[in-house]
């Protein structure tokens, strides 16, 4: 089915849009301008929604709000929202009365013309989704990136050409119900995460092998050999498998051979390039680069691999250097939002640092952080929901030695001591190893209040 089929089959009927936030407005305006009837469905208030309100009332658009904004769904299709599960009682009901529930990235999925790379796991993901989207511009190619990254596609697939390539990052949420996978799929990794909205570690590693699970026998999957998760569901693809390992040479995908990182396939092997060729900081990035190697491989010339790797800094809000002031360098590493990502942050750097750190809880064991902090950080600086049990976590580490931990308010309280304690060749980090949502709307929310804490530093 086009693009344009799907939108004509929506034509005499009514379709409901849970979510008004940036990701889902492309949408809820290209129905409108078709002349089908939405229904924009959202917690927040009428006042909280402001001129958006205004707008999409003017469009003709109808708004169901407030607490009670899921009750007596009953509309002809019904987009989700990522993040809300598809067995809410309110949707099955809907579904029950003959609902067909579906999501922007669902139909995405089955409307695009081009070819599709997705990227999942538990962490990595960002950078490697935007290391393969950047490979390929690089390489003469049209490149539209989406998903769990940039901004939703579905409103522009109407301007996608069949030899353009779609690289989207999947979370769980957007897999848990898709029915078609990528050409390419690339699983980073997999650990516990997101427990507060996942039933279960068995419900998350399930939604996430949906990125393979539908693919052709043509189709490839990267995993990565060296996390015992992948490693396992490496057994089940469906279609040609590309392994990578920063731990072991591989007959058949990316490893690392001393400081070489090596491509092999048919008992032939090339150099793609150095480590010391990789800007960004930390082992975490080199599997990143080896994942993404093995996702382009054939379709991009390693030397502009190679030339890339020397220039790219790094994805906002990922170990991100706001500045250096006083020989003192901040970073903003919001993105991390879980113990495992701030795990990985932390031993990027070749010396202890101050960490500030501390969010929403997602139902996660923080057990493994508290021994990588006392051997990493310096001093400790906590505020948000999770504060207390990043500090149980350390505490009770047995290699703890009396770290400083010191309870904040908020950011302004945590920069404020970090300035005062740091001195020259320190580094500070928010890594809050927690999500946003006790404070902030989103992790990107989070880092640009940081930056713009830490920007208004006095120079000198």
């Amino acid at each position: 089915m086009t693009f344009e089929e799907y939108l004509t089959s929506l034509q005499g009927k009514t379709v409901a849009v849970i979510g008004i936030g940036v990701s889902n407005q492309p949408l809820i305006q290209l129905l409108l301008s078709r002349g089908i009837a939405v229904t924009a469905c959202d917690r927040k208030s009428r006042e909280a929604l402001g001129i958006v309100g205004d707008q999409l009332e003017a469009a003709g658009c109808r708004l169901q709000l407030g607490q009670n904004y899921l009750q007596g769904l009953n509309q002809d299709v019904i987009f989700r929202t990522p993040g809300m599960r598809p067995d809410l009682p309110e949707l099955r009901d809907a579904v029950e009365r003959g609902s067909v529930l579906t999501s922007e990235m669902e139909v995405f999925f089955a409307v695009c013309p081009c070819m599709k790379i997705g990227v999942t796991g538990s962490d990595g993901k960002t950078t490697t989704t935007t290391i393969i989207a950047e490979l390929l511009k690089r390489a003469g190619r049209t490149v539209h990136l989406g998903g769990n990254i940039g901004h939703p596609l579905l409103a522009e697939t109407g301007d996608m050409r069949p030899d353009d390539i779609a690289v989207l990052e999947l979370s769980s949420f957007q897999l848990m119900t898709m029915t078609h996978s990528p050409h390419i799929a690339v699983l980073t990794n997999l650990a516990p995460n997101h427990l507060d909205v996942h039933k279960d570690f068995a419900e998350y590693i399930s939604a996430k092998e949906n990125i393979f699970t539908h693919q052709a026998a043509e189709d490839i999957a990267v995993f990565n050999a060296d996390n015992i998760y992948t490693a396992e569901e490496a057994e089940r693809a469906v279609g040609r498998t590309r392994l990578f390992s920063r731990k072991q040479e591989l007959e058949d995908g990316v490893f690392l051979r001393g400081d070489a990182v090596i491509a092999r396939r048919d008992s032939l092997e090339r150099e793609i390039m150095k480590t010391t060729d990789i800007k960004l900081p930390g082992v975490h990035n080199i599997e990143n680069y080896m994942a993404a190697i093995a996702a382009v491989d054939g379709l991009v010339p390693d030397a502009i691999i190679r030339e890339f790797a020397r220039e790219f800094g790094g994805v906002e809000h990922r170990i991100e250097l706001i500045r250096t002031r006083r020989g003192v360098r901040w970073y903003n590493d919001s993105i991390a939002s879980s113990p495992s990502r701030t795990i990985a942050g932390l031993n990027s750097f070749d010396r202890k640092v101050i960490l500030i750190a501390g969010g929403k809880d997602k139902g996660i064991s923080y057990e493994a952080l508290g021994p990588v902090v006392n051997e990493h950080v310096k001093l400790l600086i906590l505020c948000g929901a999770t504060a207390g049990v990043i500090r149980r976590s350390t505490e009770q580490a047995s290699n703890y030695n009396g770290l400083e931990i010191v309870d904040v308010a908020d950011y302004h309280q945590a920069v404020a001591l970090a300035d005062s304690r740091a001195e020259d060749g320190d580094v500070v980090i928010l890594s809050p190893a927690s999500t946003s949502f006790d404070r902030f709307a989103n992790f990107m929310e989070r880092g640009r209040v940081f930056k713009e804490i830490v920007n208004a530093l006095p120079d000198g």
